[in-house]
């Protein structure tokens, strides 16, 4: 039996040898240019501040739509990773933002106010 278990894994291994290389590399590389191409792609966007809740690290936003999301224009709540980010704006300011999405979550990393 301790034979036949040993064939069995040597057999895996030679056939497993014997797959083209190419074609996983390949699809290794697609899947990092499409994650590359949407990171470049991201942009600033523009938007309104319409409350800041420095307490939560949260802001609310009029923002147009956000491309590299794929999303449209509206008004919505933000979690800011850096509660430093709010100390430079206040409702009514014009600003352009960075907002990324980790694990389903909009976050926003950058702040810019215009002025």
């Amino acid at each position: 039996m301790n034979l036949l278990t040993h064939l069995l894994v040597v057999s895996a291994l030679a056939a497993g040898s014997l797959l083209p290389t190419s074609s996983f590399a390949q699809a290794s590389t697609e899947h990092d240019h499409s994650h590359a191409s949407a990171a470049s792609t991201a942009s600033l966007t523009e938007g309104d501040v319409r409350k800041v809740d420095l307490e939560s690290s949260k802001v609310t936003i009029k923002h147009g739509e956000i491309k590299h999301l794929e999303m449209p224009a509206m008004t919505m709540v933000f979690t800011v990773r850096d509660k430093g980010l709010l100390a430079t704006v206040k409702p009514g300011d014009k600003i352009k933002f960075m907002a990324v999405s980790e694990g389903g979550k909009l976050i926003v990393t950058d702040i810019q106010p215009l002025r």
